[in-house]
């Protein structure tokens, strides 16, 4: 029984939440932390980010998982906004997506942030591209800031969770020694368990080759947002 009234929990949440995407589509990213707010904000982003990210997309779940909402919601959404301009401007290649209250952002082989067959030390391609991140995390000190290590499915499991694990760990420690403070960073590994694409396929397999982050608001943030807010 317990189960049953979780499993409808659990529905009526994501109805609210698919409601509220529904609301977004003609929104600028600023207007989308206010109308997940009011469909249950963090409540919801709590609920999803634990079901559904966690399993299958862990940043997204992270992401969704520290939806504020409200007009703090709106004020948070817009300092994302930016930033995720300014990722975009110094990293053309970086697949950045807003994401609620936060910014998903993804490279892969062909978009910056890659590494050698085997290998996890940071190339001289990649450091290039990290110390451009590093500059915009520098701009915007009021974030949290989560990095996943993701491999495709060739090869043993056990070694693609260590693979996964030290390529993650590479690039924290990379963007930690060019001055960004380790308390922002959470450093997770997935191996092949969380696949985007096609692993039947060169390209899919090349795409899900990749380290993936997730940027969130930090208690600062959210603080000075509830004071904007008049909370």
């Amino acid at each position: 029984m317990k189960n049953t009234f979780k499993t409808i929990a659990l529905l009526f949440m994501v109805s609210a939440l698919v409601v509220s995407c529904d609301a977004t589509r003609n929104a600028n990213n600023k207007q989308k932390g206010t109308v997940i707010g009011a469909g249950g904000g963090a409540v919801i982003g709590g609920v999803i980010g634990n079901n559904v990210g966690s399993k299958n997309n862990s940043a997204l779940g992270a992401i969704i998982g520290a939806v504020v909402g409200g007009v703090a919601g709106n004020y948070i959404g817009d300092k994302m906004d930016r930033q995720a301009e300014r990722i975009e401007q110094e990293i053309p290649g970086a697949q950045v997506e807003r994401v609620g209250e936060g910014i998903n952002v993804v490279f892969d082989e062909s978009s910056g942030v890659y590494f050698d067959t085997n290998k996890h030390n940071i190339n001289s391609a990649s450091s290039a591209t990290l110390k451009k991140l590093a500059a915009v995390f520098k701009e915007y000190p009021d974030t949290n800031i989560l990095v996943e290590g993701h491999t495709d499915s060739t090869g043993p499991d056990d070694f693609n969770m260590t693979l996964s694990k030290q390529r993650a760990q590479s690039v924290t420690s990379f963007l930690s020694g060019q001055g960004i403070s380790t308390g922002r960073f959470t450093t997770n590994w997935y191996g092949p368990n969380q696949p985007k694409y096609d692993n039947s396929t060169s390209d899919g397999r090349a795409k899900n080759r990749r380290v993936e982050l997730a940027i969130i608001a930090n208690d600062d943030m959210k603080k000075e947002a509830m004071e904007k807010a008049g909370n």
